[in-house]
Parts: C-alpha cells; structure tokens; sequence
C-alpha cells in the first residue's frame, strides 16, 4: 500500500481535559500532517473543547453523530432514548457508541481509537496502522479466562449481537486504549448488527447494560469476517497502567522501565489517580528513552 490516509477519533469529557489536551499536543507532533484529531464530547463541554478545534482537530458532539431521538438527562452523565427510555443510557457506555459512529463516519484507511489518558512518545507510521493485509487488528489469544467476568460477559452480548455461537473461556482480548478500526469493517460491523437484531445499531448497542464496543469489533472480525481483511497484533505498541492504585515515584520509574523499542504510546489510567509529578515523570522517562533509541 504506498500511501494510508489516517484519523483519530477521542471521545472526553470535561474531568479529562487537561489529559487530552496532552494527547492532543503529542498528536500534533507525532502524526502527519493529513491526520485529523476527532474529539466527540457532550454539548455541555463543547465550550471547553472549542479551543482546540482547527485543521487538525475536529471538535464532535454527540448530536453530530447520534439521531435526535437520544437527549441529555440535565446535570447527569445519561441519556435516554425518547422510544426506548429504560434503561437509560450511562455515560461509559454513550462514549462506546460514540467511538463507533464517529470511526464509521470517517473516508480514512485507519482510524486509531485512542482514550483521552494515552501520550503518543513515537512518531506513529501510518504503515505500522495498515498494511497489504489490511488495519492492524489487536488480538491477545487466551488472555480472557473465566474468572474476567465482565470480559467473559461482554463477549457473550457481542456474540448475541452479531448472531454467532456462544464459547467458553479461555477467550480473546481484543480491548486496549490505543487500538485500530478500519472504517469500512465498523460500517459492517453496523449492518450485521441490524440485521441479526431488526433495530438500529445505535438503539442495540446503547440501551445494553454490559457491552464492550473493542470486544464487539473483535468478535465481529474473528467470528463473522474470519479475519479477512486485517492484520493481527498481540500489541499495538502502548505501554499500558491499568491499576486502580496511583503509581508512587518508584513504581512511575518501574513502569517507565518497561518502555521498548516498539512502544508508540504510553498510558497511565485516569482512573488510577496517579499524581500529575509522577504522571511527568514516567512520560518523561519513555520520551527519553524513545529519543535515546532514536540517535542510537
């Protein structure tokens, strides 16, 4: 493939603006030029997130991508569907949908879906994104087992969503914060949806109260299009922090050490409460070692 146009899609909300706004730099500098930043926020924030719009960032909101059926609950992170209002629809779940209909939207070749707590450290190749094969498709094998509850559970809405068999752990993770969609296969991914359910996908998905919008891609590609059209990776090139439990100095620093040659990114969950000075301070040290790797 000589040449793959690119986008990022980011849906954030107000809490996560300083974290975007970080993101947003490293993606100005570590993306090319033709890269357009999607950042799809709640019309309550949009105020907040204008300042970032221009050439290289699209500022969304979810009333550029979602019907009119769906409304805000005032002062609340939930919306509800004016002929389905129960349940209503929470906040995590709304930015799943939201990451679907704006990668399905998008004239690109690969679309990186990345949460607003990821710093890009590496220039990001276009090339490492899609390749002869097709987009770079994540897929740890086994890493599900039985005791991932909530994984185990979301795989089973994806499979009764797309209407494929049901299985049994051990199962495939297909959820990472720094993850590639190529748009024509969430189209697809779309329809089948429908298809097996008689409704709109927005309606399906949205109103669920376990789903996994990574593991609904993942199971849509394996299950349905057999892998065609993709090229599987056990990682997609960001260092990872999930942990609930803020990272001390220590622990930043042992992280930070875990940072290779193949890294792009560097996530430390939001959710973590890591400090701001220890948060610098692991970036700082992956951005070191990335640029040592760079001059050796």
């Amino acid at each position: 493939m000589n040449s793959v146009t690119t986008a990022i899609v980011t849906p954030t909300y107000a809490p996560d603006l300083p974290l975007f706004a970080e993101l947003h730099q490293s993606v100005l500098k570590h993306t090319s030029e033709s890269t357009v930043h999607h950042v799809v926020v709640s019309p309550r924030d949009l105020a907040l997130f204008r300042q970032f719009a221009g050439p290289r960032c699209r500022v969304l909101t979810i009333q550029d991508l979602l019907p009119s059926t769906f409304i805000a609950l005032p002062g609340r992170p939930l919306w509800v569907h004016r002929r389905r209002p129960l349940p209503p629809v929470r906040g995590w779940v709304m930015q799943q949908v939201l990451k679907v209909a704006a990668t399905a939207a998008l004239d690109v070749d690969a679309a990186l879906v990345v949460d607003s707590d990821v710093v890009l450290v590496r220039d990001v190749d276009p090339a490492r994104l899609r390749d002869e094969n097709g987009c770079s498709f994540y897929r740890l094998d086994g890493a599900v087992d039985v005791g991932m509850e909530r994984h185990v559970l979301w795989h089973k809405v994806a499979r009764r969503l797309l209407g494929v068999a049901p299985a049994d752990p051990p199962l495939p993770d297909y959820v990472t914060p720094f993850n590639v969609w190529d748009p024509e296969i969430v189209r697809a991914m779309q329809r089948r949806v429908e298809e097996v359910t008689g409704r709109s996908w927005v309606q399906v998905m949205a109103t669920q109260l376990h789903v996994s919008e990574f593991i609904l891609y993942g199971v849509f590609v394996d299950a349905v299009l057999k892998g065609v059209g993709t090229a599987t990776r056990d990682s997609l090139g960001c260092l990872e922090y999930w942990d609930d439990v803020p990272l001390d100095e220590a622990g930043g620093r042992s992280f930070a050490a875990r940072f290779g040659p193949d890294h792009l990114a560097v996530m430390v969950s939001a959710k973590s409460t890591t400090p701001s000075p220890v948060r610098e301070l692991v970036l700082s040290a992956c951005r070191a070692r990335a640029a040592n790797r760079q001059s050796s």
